[in-house]
């Protein structure tokens, strides 16, 4: 490979001969080839945006030349074009846990960009990264990517979510099936009351998330190395969040106190604990389908999800569940992340919290898979599945559990009296109930009616 030298504060350096960074980013890929993992591209876009929010910024308070800061300006839209991004910003994500690494490589990717198009030199730290430090921006960029993630594409893959499940709740709302508790037969529900009940859940998270947006937009931009906003002019912060609102269409504001949002990331862990808890929603509503689908013979068979691929190497005709094993696996990633995220939070050591990069690449990992998985439980398992109606009826008319109803007029004992003996004898409670009371079967009918027992009541 052909290279160039280049020359940071710590000397010179040899640098890929095509590469848009310099000699600090070099110095980072050889320090830490660890993983091979990169800043997530959510993170990297949303870096650029901030220097560009930040060059604007400090030509309105004449802190770098107008020349210069379009030029920068310039040169993060040509980089938000590129289809291979990715490409300017090795640095692993396991790096310093300040993030000054990838604070740097774009700095320098952004200031060789911008010299070319200004026609004059641009430097890295005096003009692209003019009024900050790495310990304030990389804590904002983790806040602006992940707002920007939840705003474009999580939450609306959860009300798509939501939506697909309501339409599919009244198109089953005339079946009827066994419910469940602790995996035993219980009183019978509709199927769309299974349904509406993960809408709920779903909506409740959705609210829960929204109610994070509000510290999430806060910024701690403008509090340069320790919260003090030490070099960085008096109205850095104000002007810095202006456009970048503007750039992005989110409000963000500075942050009333940048210390906590230099100092911690207790922001990051609140959300992470709601995208688990977001998980745990998804990993409830996969598991019901996988229930409701399993068979088809010797399981409960009450629906079919769509057949999506051959499900054995060696078994033909095996088909399985496989979008709800999807959401089940992306809900155990993310509640992994959010351990990682837990621990990472608690490395906020005094002024600095350390571990900033693998915060945002688990948090924006969890965001990320939590949307496109929401898309295809809608899409490919809630809208497609088909109801087994014979199989609800089958295990309806066998269930013991509904002489429940009958508790009201022939007593709990009595009720229990006839609920074994059906289990034993293996008969509809109905006929054993026709037996051992004194009610017709007329009145029996009405009373064990599944139908009327999903609606409550005496």
């Amino acid at each position: 490979m052909s290279t160039r030298i280049e020359r940071d504060s710590m000397g010179e350096l040899a640098v890929p001969s095509q590469a848009l960074y310099s000699a600090q980013t070099q110095r980072a890929v050889m320090n830490f080839p660890v993983s091979g993992l990169r800043m997530p591209l959510s993170f990297v876009r949303s870096l650029l945006l901030a220097k560009s929010a930040a060059a604007k910024a400090n030509v309105t308070l004449d802190q770098i030349p107008a020349s210069i800061g379009e030029s920068i300006c310039d040169a993060v839209k040509t980089l938000l074009k590129s289809d291979d991004l990715l490409v300017h910003f090795p640095v692993d994500v396991f790096q310093t846990g300040s993030g000054t690494s990838s604070n740097m490589n774009a700095n320098e990717v952004l200031a060789t960009i911008s010299s070319e198009l200004a026609g004059e030199t641009v430097s890295p730290n005096d003009h692209i990264n003019c009024g900050q430090s790495s310990n304030d921006i990389i804590p904002s960029v983790i806040h602006i990517s992940s707002s920007l993630e939840i705003h474009e594409k999580l939450l609306p893959a959860l009300e798509h979510l939501v939506d697909v499940i309501k339409v599919k709740a009244l198109e089953v709302q005339d079946y009827v099936k066994t419910g469940r508790t602790h995996l035993m037969d219980a009183m019978p529900v509709r199927l769309s009351q299974s349904l509406m009940s993960w809408a709920s859940q779903l909506e409740e998270q959705i609210e829960a998330i929204k109610r994070l947006e509000k510290p999430l937009h806060c910024l701690a931009q403008g509090g340069t190395a320790v919260g003090t906003g030490i070099n960085a002019h008096p109205s850095f912060a104000t002007e810095f969040n202006k456009e970048l609102s503007k750039l992005t269409e989110i409000s963000f504001t500075p942050a009333s106190n940048f210390f906590n949002y230099i100092g911690t990331q207790d922001v990051a862990v609140s959300l992470s604990g709601q995208l688990k808890s977001l998980a745990v929603s998804m990993i409830k509503i996969a598991n019901d389908l996988r229930w409701m689908n399993s068979g088809p013979l010797a399981g409960l068979g009450e629906i079919e999800l769509e057949a999506l691929q051959p499900g054995s190497s060696i078994m033909p005709g095996k088909v399985n569940p496989v979008i709800p094993e999807a959401v089940a696996m992306v809900g155990a990633q993310v509640i992994g992340n959010d351990a990682t995220i837990t621990v990472a939070g608690q490395s906020g050591n005094f002024e600095l919290n350390v571990m900033l990069p693998v915060i945002a690449h688990n948090l924006l990992e969890s965001i990320a898979i939590l949307s496109s998985v929401s898309v295809l439980l809608a899409d490919k398992a809630v809208k497609t599945f088909k109801v087994n109606e014979d199989k609800l009826k089958e295990a309806l008319s066998r269930n013991p559990i509904l002489v429940t109803a009958l508790n009201p007029i022939i007593g709990y004992l009595k009720a229990a009296e006839i609920a074994k003996t059906a289990y034993r004898e293996r008969r509809p409670v109905i006929d054993v109930a026709e037996e051992l009371t004194d009610l017709s079967r007329t009145e029996l009918e009405k009373l064990l009616d599944p139908e009327k027992l999903t609606k409550g009541g005496i």
